[in-house]
């Protein structure tokens, strides 16, 4: 994203340094993987070169999702996942007039906001009633259909793709929506999810489903292939999460977890209480623990927000112990420590607010915003 933009280069985006593999006695190989052939532990690589192993840490990542729409192959339709993916969307976007971007999650306003950086107008296509509602509460999901338009982008609720059309050169010229309109484009950005990418391990003789299944200690149901982040399935997840959490944090906990294992120390993967963030342009995001889109019957929430409808504020907690079980913030830097601390300790709604300032991340010079929550928190408990 920020590459595209302007902010970053490639570069800056390595990991390390350009010398550290050499270094550190790591080939770095550049090359596809064909097949996997774990009868004879070896990879066969797009080359026709095999590579032997002793142990295998498969860690491919995800693929972006098509359902089949009539032109999704056209030129100038994608999704953004990888590398190759920016490199494509530096072309496809070159000189064009106007872009669509299909599907309502994080990469879908991560790549309008890419768009609009270089003056591209966008349609922005989402199938539900309100932008990534079966994630978002009420409150939030409208907040954030407010900052949208205020980008001046053309979003349509409840709209989704029917059909991409194609030029004489074999281009994206226009899509046409599921009620019929037909919006001229010669960009579509396709970011309705992805799915773990693992294509190429179909007749390995690993044990698959939506991706590679994996036990407690991210091993398949061969002894020495692994598997972790976007691509690993957890055949018995933790309470409360997924068994496929495609977020950078739990891959880089599931790289620890398997290192320390093939090292000589079997240890058990163990992600801790949910979080994750992301930026909607102008409006950061965090969440912490669980927050359900519909609360649960036992649950309740406190939901504060400012009044130019920038920052929001909400906590979730037990109706019958008051203890707190998640939080979602926007526009507000709370410190991952402590609302990991609260939530581990089961701490009480009232002990949250008195104590917000402890968790405030914001930079020095921010608009503090914990006395205006309390006062509301006040009020409410006065009703």
């Amino acid at each position: 994203m920020y590459i595209y933009m302007g902010h970053m280069k490639y570069e800056h985006t390595k990991p390390y340094e350009d010398w550290f593999w050499e270094k550190n006695r790591i080939d770095l190989k550049r090359a596809l993987v064909n097949q996997v052939q774990t009868n004879s532990n070896s990879i066969v690589l797009d080359s026709g070169e095999t590579l032997q192993y002793d142990d295998l840490i498969i860690a491919t990542g995800s693929a972006s999702n098509k359902f089949g729409w009539p032109g999704q192959d056209l030129i100038g339709v994608q999704g953004l996942y990888h590398y190759q993916d920016l490199e494509s969307m530096e072309l496809n976007t070159n000189g064009i007039e106007r872009a669509v971007v299909v599907g309502g999650g994080l990469i879908g306003i991560e790549m309008v906001e890419m768009l609009l950086s270089r003056q591209i107008p966008v349609t922005f296509l989402v199938r539900e009633k309100s932008f990534w509602d079966n994630v978002l509460p009420e409150e939030e999901s409208e907040l954030i259909n407010k900052h949208i338009r205020s980008h001046h982008v053309d979003l349509r609720l409840e709209t989704e793709l029917k059909e991409i059309l194609s030029d004489q050169s074999g281009r994206a010229k226009a899509i046409v929506t599921s009620t019929g309109e037909e919006i001229p484009c010669q960009f579509v950005g396709l970011t309705v999810g992805v799915h773990p990418n693992i294509s190429f391990l179909k007749d390995s003789g690993i044990e698959l489903d939506r991706g590679v299944l994996v036990d407690e200690q991210l091993r398949s149901n061969i002894p020495n292939v692994y598997a972790l982040g976007d691509c690993a399935q957890l055949k018995n997840p933790v309470k409360n999460r997924r068994a496929i959490e495609p977020v950078w944090y739990t891959g880089k906990m599931m790289g620890e977890t398997v290192a320390a294992t093939i090292c000589g120390t079997a240890t058990n993967y163990n992600p801790g209480i949910w979080f994750n963030s992301a930026k909607f342009f102008d409006i950061e995001y965090q969440t912490y623990g669980y927050v359900a889109a519909k609360p649960n019957e036992d649950e309740d929430s406190f939901y504060w927000e400012s009044k130019d409808n920038l920052r929001c504020l909400r906590i979730v907690y037990k109706k019958n112990t008051q203890s707190i079980v998640g939080f979602n913030a926007f526009g507000i830097r709370l410190k991952h420590e402590i609302c990991d601390s609260w939530l581990r300790s089961e701490t009480t709604l009232e002990e949250v607010i008195s104590n917000l300032d402890k968790a405030n991340f914001n930079p020095e010079f921010f608009k503090k915003f914990e006395k205006e929550v309390k006062l509301k928190y006040t009020l409410i408990a006065n009703e």
